[in-house]
C-alpha cells in the first residue's frame, strides 16, 4: 500500500456493507426516538474550545482535538462527545420551560480511542430530556435506551446501575470539603479499600462503617436491600436507593441482567443522580451509557435537570447477528438503454417500490449471483419483466 494512503492509528475506513448496516440502524432508531416525542437536533462538528470544554466538556479536554480558527484566531475543538452540545442548545437557544425531549446521531472524534475501543471516530446515537427532575424522566430514558438496544441486538443484556447522589449523600453527612469530596469519591470510584481505610481513621465507627461498605455494594438487585440497612442514617441516601430501585423495575422484563453497584461514579463531576451502563455478551466495553446531570445548563447559564444516553452506534451495529428487513431488499441488474421507454418506466417503477436497481453502463459480461445481485430485468417479447437469478451466493 502506498504511505500516501495509511490512515493515522485507530481511524479506520466503513465499508459498503457495515456502512449500509450502519446507516439503517442510525435511521431504525431514529424513527424509534421521534415516536417517543424526541426531536432531532445536529449541532456542528467544532466550536470554540471554551464553549466545548463549559459544564461536563471539562472531562473531555484531553480527549479533545484543538486548532486555530484561521478566521478570528481562537481556539477551536473538535466535539469528542455531542452530550455537551445538546446541553447548550436546550439551555441557551431553545429556552423551552417545558420538558424538552432531542436526540440526535453525530460523528465524534477523540485525540485517543476510549478504553475497549479500536477507534478514535465514533457516531453517538442518543437521547436527552429537560425539565423534569422526578423518577419519571428517567424511568422514560431507560426504557428507551433498552428497547433502541433490544431492536436490533438479540445476544443477552447487562445494565449496571449505579447513583452519584448516594455518594454524595455521604459526603454531606461526612461534611466533607470540596478536596476531601474529590478524592473520598476517586478512591471509591476505583475501589481502593486501602485508600478507603486511611480515609475513615478520621471518622467515628459508625462513618467508617458506612465508608468500608460503600465499595463491597455490588451485586443482583437484592443488594440494594443491604444498602438501606447500610445508610440508614445517611440523609438522602433513601432517595437514590429508591431511585436505582424504581428504573430496575421499569426495565428488568427487557434485559437479561442488571448489576447494582453503589461504588460507581462514572462521571461523578458533572453526573447527579442514576448511572447507567449497558453491556452485551461478548463485548468488553459498554455499548451505551446514560445518567442524569441536572447542573450542566448552570454554564450556560440556565441550570436545567436532565438526563440521557448515548448509544456507540458502530458498536451497535456490530453486535447485531440478523439483517434488518430492509437490508434484505432486492438487487436488480438491468440493461442500460437509455432510448428505451419501456424499460425506463420499468426501472422507475422497481426504484419508487424501494428495489436496487443498477444500469449495466459497461455492458461487460460478469456473475451477477456472485456479485450480490438477486434478479435481472429481461426482455420477455414486447415487455419487461423482472426474474429471479436462481443461483445467487
Amino acid at each position: 500500500m502506498h504511505p500516501k494512503w495509511l490512515l493515522p492509528e485507530f481511524v479506520d475506513d466503513v465499508l459498503p456493507r457495515e456502512a449500509k448496516r450502519v446507516e439503517l440502524i442510525r435511521r431504525q432508531i431514529l424513527d424509534l426516538f421521534v415516536v417517543h416525542g424526541y426531536e432531532l437536533v445536529s449541532p456542528p462538528l467544532i466550536e470554540y474550545l471554551e464553549s466545548l470544554l463549559t459544564g461536563s466538556g471539562q472531562d473531555l479536554e484531553l480527549q479533545t482535538f484543538k486548532l486555530v480558527d484561521q478566521m478570528s484566531g481562537k481556539t477551536l475543538g473538535i466535539r469528542a462527545d455531542v452530550t455537551p452540545q445538546i446541553a447548550r442548545l436546550d439551555a441557551h437557544l431553545l429556552d423551552d420551560e417545558g420538558v424538552t425531549r432531542l436526540c440526535y446521531a453525530d460523528r465524534v472524534l477523540r485525540t485517543r480511542p476510549a478504553e475497549g475501543d479500536m477507534s478514535r471516530e465514533a457516531v453517538q446515537l442518543g437521547a436527552e430530556l429537560f425539565g423534569c427532575s422526578t423518577i419519571t424522566a428517567d424511568i422514560e430514558i431507560n426504557r428507551l435506551m433498552v428497547q433502541s438496544i433490544r431492536s436490533v441486538v438479540h445476544r443477552p443484556i447487562t445494565i449496571d446501575l449505579g447513583s452519584v447522589s448516594i455518594a454524595q449523600s455521604v459526603s454531606d453527612w461526612l461534611e466533607l470539603s470540596s478536596e476531601q469530596s474529590l478524592l473520598f469519591f476517586e478512591a471509591l470510584q476505583a475501589k481502593d479499600t486501602a485508600a478507603l481505610d486511611d480515609f475513615s481513621k478520621n471518622y467515628g465507627k459508625d462513618a467508617q462503617k458506612v465508608i468500608m461498605a460503600l465499595p463491597k455494594l455490588y451485586g443482583n438487585p437484592s443488594i440494594l436491600d443491604t444498602a438501606r440497612d447500610v445508610l440508614i442514617n445517611v440523609p438522602g441516601a433513601g432517595r437514590g436507593i429508591d431511585e436505582i430501585y424504581s428504573v430496575y423495575q421499569a426495565i428488568k422484563e427487557n434485559v437479561n441482567h442488571v448489576i447494582v453497584d453503589l461504588a460507581e461514579l462514572r462521571g461523578f463531576q458533572y453526573h447527579s443522580g442514576l448511572v447507567v451502563s449497558v453491556y452485551v455478551e461478548g463485548e468488553a466495553s459498554p455499548i451505551a451509557r446514560g445518567g442524569r446531570y441536572d447542573r450542566v445548563g448552570e454554564s450556560f447559564g440556565r441550570s436545567r435537570p436532565a438526563t440521557g444516553f448515548t448509544i456507540d452506534l458502530r458498536k451497535l451495529t456490530q453486535c447485531t447477528n440478523e439483517l434488518s428487513v430492509e437490508e434484505s431488499q432486492r438487487k436488480i441488474w438491468a440493461p442500460c438503454m437509455l432510448d428505451d421507454l419501456d424499460l425506463s418506466a420499468k426501472i422507475k417503477s422497481l426504484r419508487e417500490s424501494g428495489d436496487i436497481v443498477v444500469e449495466d453502463i459497461l455492458g461487460a459480461a460478469f456473475d451477477l449471483g456472485s456479485s450480490g445481485y438477486t434478479h435481472k430485468v429481461v426482455k420477455e417479447g414486447l415487455n419487461w419483466s423482472l426474474v429471479a437469478i436462481k443461483d445467487n451466493k
